[in-house]
């Protein structure tokens, strides 16, 4: 195996940040598509810059971001995290004791691995459902996670959603929902309610995702239980900074979703077109995804064969598509255990750079560059390492 480890991942993304620098110091921010969805901003004013200091900040930001937070998300209270993955954490880290049970569901699996991997910390049973006619808690189960949208924005049905939180009200365990990119999918294209609305008592969206803020997570819910959670993310530096926040304040106060509007229009277009040379490519809200089992299958479709795992494929397309075409995709940058999907986010800032025509030329060529490497294992470790 090419990638055997979490250290693989971290080396291929050091690459693959290589290869960024390379391009922004050669052709600058013009010559580089982020088509992730995940590039997020700082849309911090001048008056901005001499408050976000450690205390001035939060004194004056903290507030406003409470009053904006309540509005994007509802809730009593807000707290902000320097990672969604942070919020996750923290909230395990106070909810849940060694031995007591977290039961997850979500649309599709597998779930993001900070849950998880949170669970394994605190020594926590996890417990991961994805078909509803499944799902149960009992009476060792300390927490309930719900995820509005998968990493590859398989959306949950609102059905699912109200028998998760009724069954969970019923056993009086509390609920938390991982709305990271689902605070806009979920709620802006699928119209559903929010998540605190639903009956929820703590959740928490990516300020970075399909939102042009600065990465980090915004949770709200319940004071009860913000609080507690607040305490925990102080004692081991959880919490977001100040410019962090300030950002965030900037973001909501500008936030409006014509963009994801937009790329929930313009995504067919792109389907269309790409759907001619690869049968395995489909849509999402706001754009398309080719997942790693699909590349392999387009592989097998021109009659080619490989030893490499889909997810080590994924990997190396993306590397290309990014070395070759400049474009970024999660399976290039993403931290370890990220989606291998290779997804095109019309909603990103930089989606109004390129064409459909571009997109199409540069998946067809990175196929092709594929087929030529994926037997010759030195080429591809150069493309994922070097």
């Amino acid at each position: 195996m090419l990638i055997d480890s979490s250290s693989d991942e971290v080396k291929r993304r050091d690459n693959a940040l290589r290869i960024i620098g390379s391009i922004l110091n050669k052709e600058g921010k013009a010559g580089l598509y982020d088509l992730t969805g995940l590039s997020g901003g700082f849309p911090l004013e001048d008056e901005d810059l001499g408050l976000i200091e450690t205390y001035a900040g939060p004194a004056l930001f903290e507030e406003q971001l409470t009053k904006l937070g309540i509005e994007h998300l509802g809730g009593e209270k807000v707290l902000a995290f320097n990672r969604t993955t942070s919020g996750i954490f923290a909230t395990i880290l106070t909810l849940v004791k060694p031995g007591e049970e977290i039961v997850h569901f979500l649309p599709k699996s597998p779930s993001h691995p900070s849950i998880p991997r949170s669970a394994a910390v605190v020594g926590a049973v996890y417990t991961e459902f994805d078909n509803i006619d499944n799902f149960r808690v009992t009476d060792d189960t300390s927490l309930v996670i719900i995820t509005g949208s998968t990493m590859d924005h398989d959306i949950i049905k609102s059905e699912e959603f109200d028998k998760v939180v009724e069954i969970s009200k019923s056993k009086n365990v509390p609920i938390f929902v991982d709305d990271a990119s689902g605070a806009s999918l979920r709620t802006i294209i699928h119209k559903q309610p929010k998540a605190m609305d639903l009956g929820a008592d703590l959740v928490i969206k990516s300020t970075d995702k399909l939102i042009e803020g600065p990465r980090g997570g915004l949770m709200a819910g319940k004071a009860k239980f913000i609080d507690k959670i607040k305490s925990k993310s102080y004692e081991f530096g959880l919490e977001a900074q100040p410019p962090v926040i300030a950002g965030m304040v900037r973001t909501l106060e500008k936030f409006t979703p014509d963009r994801i509007f937009d790329a929930n229009k313009k995504k067919n277009e792109t389907y269309n077109a790409l759907n001619q040379h690869f049968k395995n490519v489909k849509k999402t809200p706001t754009g398309i995804m080719l997942s790693a089992e699909g590349l392999i299958n387009e592989l097998k479709i021109n009659g080619h064969k490989t030893v490499l795992s889909s997810q080590e494929v994924s990997f190396i397309f993306a590397m290309i598509l990014l070395k070759n075409h400049h474009i970024i995709t999660i399976p290039a940058v993403g931290m370890p255990g990220a989606s291998a999907t290779i997804r095109i986010d019309l909603a990103s800032k930089d989606a109004v750079k390129i064409t459909t025509d571009f997109i199409v030329k540069a998946f067809t060529d990175t196929f092709k560059v594929l087929t030529d490497t994926i037997n010759d294992l030195d080429a591809c470790k150069s493309y994922l390492f070097n």
